[in-house]
């Protein structure tokens, strides 16, 4: 994977949906929500199998992080947030309370050699 092509968050986006993906969700109430089966999900539930950070060109305090996640239900998708100064408290805890042992790696596209 050429990363040259992947700077932003949508490219990376697009990218993971034409690798399955696709689902998108939200966050309300301390729960992870699939937009499409409604589908609720504890951090337990969650398995994080990739990750992306970006800083803004023009502002290197904007900041966002591009999760690419597995639920317990075989949901794949994205969640896409802020951290640091513009970082969503409670969107920062619920990640901060998935357990390490979900959290790898493993399907970086800039890690799999295709």
């Amino acid at each position: 994977m050429n990363s040259e092509f992947a700077k932003h968050e949508k490219d990376y986006i697009q990218i993971y949906q034409g690798k399955g993906y696709t689902a998108n969700f939200h966050f309300k109430d301390d729960t992870l929500i699939s937009s499409d089966t409604k589908s609720e999900y504890a951090p337990k539930d969650i398995f994080i199998v990739a990750e992306h950070r970006y800083e803004g060109m023009s502002d290197p305090s904007d900041m966002s992080i591009l999760y690419i996640i597995e639920t317990n239900k075989n949901e794949k998708g994205t969640f896409l947030s802020g951290y640091g100064p513009s970082a969503d408290l409670e969107v920062a805890e619920f990640f901060n309370n998935i357990p390490e042992a979900n959290i790898s790696n493993k399907k970086n596209i800039n890690n799999i050699n295709e």
